[in-house]
């Protein structure tokens, strides 16, 4: 990824409601705020500093190299999307 995690964010926070897939094929979306995301699907809520915490440890070979942030499945599928990676 070369880019900044700032333009990395507002293209996260852009894509609100697109849907996505997790490694293992699950589809998902999201509704994002400055503070983070919260999934459409599930309960769960991914913090804005888990994002920028995964950004800067890419490239990464799977979510399970983010296990230690929130939502790693859904964190890493964002942020290798091409929609997301610019």
């Amino acid at each position: 990824m070369n880019d900044t995690f700032e333009a990395t964010w507002e293209r996260v926070k852009s894509l609100t409601d697109a849907t996505f897939t997790t490694v293992r094929g699950k589809q998902f979306s999201y509704r994002a705020a400055n503070g983070g995301i919260s999934m459409n699907t599930t309960k769960r809520a991914v913090p804005r500093a888990d994002f920028k915490k995964a950004f800067e440890r890419m490239p990464v070979s799977g979510p399970g190299a983010l296990q230690d942030l929130q939502g790693p499945s859904y964190v890493y599928a964002i942020l290798m999307d091409p929609r997301v990676r610019g």
